[in-house]
């Protein structure tokens, strides 16, 4: 098919991923944009010259709905996810982006490239890079990146898909620890209604890891929206005095790191599986169409996909 017939989805995260998965299984040709530097988003895992693997955003996934628990069974039948614990966990091997990769094999994907404007005429959708480069004409456009980001690309096009500015999100600071010792504490993860530090995971708990004592510490909303702006190595310092004090020990990491996530949990999602125009073939995906979940990613993009196939199909 030529490029003319081909879709941009823009995102190689979890809703990106199901939602160029949907396109393919209807003949569509799909190609996938994405500023960051690997595929998955905030299914994300740091790999360290420790030898240790930091699953330093989302920790794990649960199925709820058939859709996405059949999907599930396939990632774990196929290697790439894995269950943890007895709950319903379960986790990408031999890290976070695994599954998202498992969706995504085959496609092609540019990475680091930021897409600033789309620009749509008679012949399609064509996109510009933040380096000047243009790529397309494309048949429609996909948005699967966080709502704040829909809304600045909409803008800076001068295009109008209502939606995307009622989702709200709360942010997150993520500590990464790579101890000497073990922490103290036998639990796989530890949870926290109050204080500085929301969640404390035991990164060797999880299946395919490297043993050891890699500790991924996530900051409380209202702490990373204070200190969201603070220098790394100011709030590197204060969240590990926040986590000996609630570990009630010193630690003494080989390796110390901290990731802020500016859009890390969805607070106030749309309520609706996803957003699509069929007059500017233009749509947009991701958990905040439907909550903070994995599966609410999944399920969005692939409710864009749907979308754009009826449309397209439709329209021959």
């Amino acid at each position: 098919m030529a490029e003319g017939g081909t879709v941009a989805i823009l995102g190689a995260g979890m809703a990106g991923g199901a939602a160029a998965q949907r396109l393919a299984q209807a003949g569509l040709a799909v190609r996938i944009f994405d500023k960051g530097r690997g595929i998955g988003g905030r299914m994300a895992t740091r790999r360290t010259g420790t030898g240790q693997r930091f699953d330093h955003g989302a920790q794990f996934f649960r199925a709820k709905g058939d859709a996405f628990r059949a999907q599930c069974a396939t990632w774990i039948a196929s290697g790439v996810a894995a269950p943890w614990g007895e709950d319903g966990r379960t986790v990408g091997l031999p890290g976070m982006p695994a599954p998202v990769r498992a969706l995504l094999d085959g496609f092609p994907v540019s990475l680091e490239t930021t897409i600033i404007r789309i620009a749509r005429s008679e012949a399609g959708w064509m996109l510009t890079d933040a380096d000047g480069v243009a790529s397309g004409p494309f048949a429609a456009v996909g948005l699967t990146f966080p709502a704040p980001q829909v809304v600045a690309l909409i803008a800076a096009s001068g295009l109008v898909l209502p939606g995307p500015e009622r989702a709200t999100y709360a942010p997150c600071w993520s500590l990464l620890l790579d101890l000497d010792e073990h922490p103290g504490f036998s639990k796989a993860h530890l949870a926290f209604a109050d204080g500085p530090i929301a969640l404390i995971v035991r990164e060797e708990t999880k299946p395919g890891r490297a043993a050891g004592h890699a500790l991924v510490a996530h900051a409380a909303p209202d702490w990373s929206r204070t200190h969201l702006e603070d220098p790394r190595e100011a709030v590197r310092a204060a969240l590990i005095g926040a986590l000996e004090a609630r570990l009630g020990r010193a630690v003494r990491p080989a390796y110390a790191a901290v990731h802020r996530w500016r859009y890390a949990m969805v607070e106030t999602a749309l309520g609706e599986p996803c957003l699509y125009d069929p007059a500017q073939r233009l749509g947009a995906a991701g958990d905040w169409c439907l909550g903070p979940r994995i599966e609410a990613a999944f399920d969005s993009g692939r409710a864009l996909g749907e979308r754009i196939v009826a449309d397209l199909k439709g329209a021959r």
